[in-house]
């Protein structure tokens, strides 16, 4: 690793099993990125602070940091609560369930040290309202340009020379964003540029950023209107944000591929029909029925990234 004397060293040692890169690339978060000159670490941005971060076995993780805290929080405690080291990965699928499904028991079993984290809820918003309809290196590129443009830049002085990282805009900074410079940034759709402004205009006068400070307290329908009530968020994209911004892990998103994997591994009929508002809720309360409720989220997020690594042989993540 290059020499960069402003960051901070921490070893974070889990009794849980953590497969870090599955987990930033598994559909989730799209910020995470390998750097040159930090061979064997990814990088990202939190709270204004770059983090490089290494596994250094199944349970032991290597963080870099420009900062001892993140969102007030010790790096420890951060990474801790970010990662979901609270959630145990042997609770996620229960008895009945590797019992009814052994085949697909013993497929998806090595991915349970797949994490589903817990990010910043304005982030993931933006995040999943450009992730309509495009493919996750589209959504990086997106997400990436938009950072650049709006965020805040951050220098890393190495021995090699400067190293520049962007953290993600505030509402502000998109709540006065120009549409048109916007659509720039998401593939010229002017509209889900417009639908991005209205929804951080929303969340900086504080109505969007209160319903998310008390979500955890609203049952999940209450949450997902809420939510739905802005243009460009329906109620897969509602889900996204439960389940990845806000920890709602009860949150259960589904697009093409979990309708795909709903019929094949559980032979539900309506996941071979459109995926209309109707369908969608009868497909979610059919996948509770065999995944739980309290965790329903989490182990289709893990279901989603067997299907697409097992099933369909997918290596662009």
């Amino acid at each position: 690793m290059a020499d960069a004397k402003e960051l901070s060293k921490t070893i974070i040692k889990s009794h849980r099993n953590f497969d870090l890169h599955a987990t930033l690339f598994s559909g989730q978060s799209f910020r995470w990125s390998q750097k040159e000159n930090f061979s064997g670490y990814y990088s990202t941005v939190i709270d204004n602070k770059i983090f490089l971060l290494r596994s250094i076995d199944s349970t032991t993780f290597e963080i870099f940091s420009q900062s001892k805290e993140a969102f007030c929080l010790q790096i420890s405690d951060f990474f801790r609560w970010y990662f979901a080291f609270d959630i145990d990965e042997n609770s996620i699928f229960s008895s009945d369930f590797q019992r009814d499904y052994p085949e697909l028991w013993r497929m998806v079993k090595p991915y349970r040290s797949v994490r589903v984290m817990r990010q910043e809820p304005f982030e993931i918003m933006v995040t999943f309202m450009c992730a309509q309809g495009i493919g996750m290196h589209l959504i990086r590129r997106q997400v990436s340009m938009i950072a650049e443009r709006y965020g805040q830049k951050i220098v890393l002085e190495t021995p090699e020379g400067e190293m520049v990282f962007y953290g993600f805009p505030t509402p502000s900074a998109l709540a006065s964003a120009d549409p048109s410079e916007l659509a720039l940034c998401t593939n010229n759709n002017r509209i889900r540029a417009a639908n991005i402004i209205a929804m951080a205009r929303s969340f900086e006068s504080g109505k969007l950023a209160l319903a998310c400070v008390g979500s955890g307290e609203c049952d999940l329908e209450t949450l997902r209107e809420t939510l739905c009530v802005h243009s460009g968020i329906g109620l897969k994209i509602a889900d996204c944000i439960a389940l990845f911004g806000l920890g709602r892990f009860d949150a259960f998103p589904i697009d093409t591929h979990v309708k795909q994997y709903l019929w094949e591994w559980f032979g539900i009929e309506e996941a071979r029909r459109s995926l209309t508002e109707k369908n969608y809720r009868i497909l979610q309360e059919k996948a509770r029925a065999i995944l739980g409720t309290e965790c329903a989220g989490y182990a289709g997020h893990i279901l989603f990234h067997c299907w697409r690594k097992e099933v369909k042989k997918m290596k662009a993540f």
